[in-house]
């Protein structure tokens, strides 16, 4: 009988809307790397690209990330997405998790390091440089539901609950069952929470509830 071969599981990743050099410069970090599958791809692309495992979305756009992100999220939830660049301080990169990102790589890593930071990913497990995960934990022990801080927005019991549960990741019809509601009185409930708030989406409520502890524990 012939050795069965353990094969690693294929993982595509896609380089976001990156300039054609960089993309390069991606394929030749992993081209040694039999498993992983490079690509490049528009965000409007990705929406119908449901073989992509994983996203590499550079943050050289600024404050433009999180619009990319959110677009990226509300066509591919299940997406992961690793966002790189060069020398991002802590709370953006605490920012870039806290709206989705599964993690942060600079792109003065070595390729070893890039590889080691995607297969975790993929295993859906967090990216992020120690010193950052320090922060996250010294903030949370000090002052638990208090990463950043406080904002001034206030809500119902009801919409708390919402929150909660959005921020968790639960789609509307998710909260609907676990707070015994109907889905479109959950919709109402999140187009109210994003007027009061000021944003547009959900991923973007998301975000702000949790860089503004509008939110207390997890469910």
């Amino acid at each position: 009988m012939k050795a069965t071969m353990v094969k690693k599981p294929h993982i595509r990743i896609a380089v976001v809307e990156s300039d054609p050099l960089r993309f390069v410069g991606f394929r030749a970090l992993f081209d040694a790397e039999s498993d992983l599958e490079l690509m490049s791809a528009t965000v409007a692309e990705l929406a119908n690209r449901k073989d992509v495992d994983l996203v590499l979305l550079g943050s050289r756009n600024g404050q433009n990330l999180f619009d990319v992100m959110a677009s990226l999220k509300a066509a591919r939830p299940d997406l992961r997405i690793i966002v790189t660049g060069t020398g991002a301080d802590d709370e953006t990169i605490l920012k870039a998790v806290a709206a989705g990102a599964k993690g942060y790589v600079d792109e003065a890593a070595s390729p070893a390091e890039f590889v080691q930071a995607i297969r975790i990913v993929n295993q859906g497990s967090v990216w992020a440089p120690r010193r950052v995960l320090s922060i996250f934990i010294e903030r949370v022990t000090s002052s638990p539901g208090r990463i950043f801080p406080a904002g001034r927005v206030t809500f119902t019991d009801r919409e708390k609950e919402v929150l909660e549960l959005l921020v968790a990741g639960r789609s509307n019809k998710e909260i609907g069952s676990a707070l015994g509601i109907e889905e479109r009185t959950v919709k109402a409930h999140v187009a109210k929470l994003m007027r009061k708030v000021g944003v547009q989406n959900r991923i973007a409520l998301s975000v702000h509830a949790i860089t503004h502890s509008l939110v207390t524990s997890s469910r």
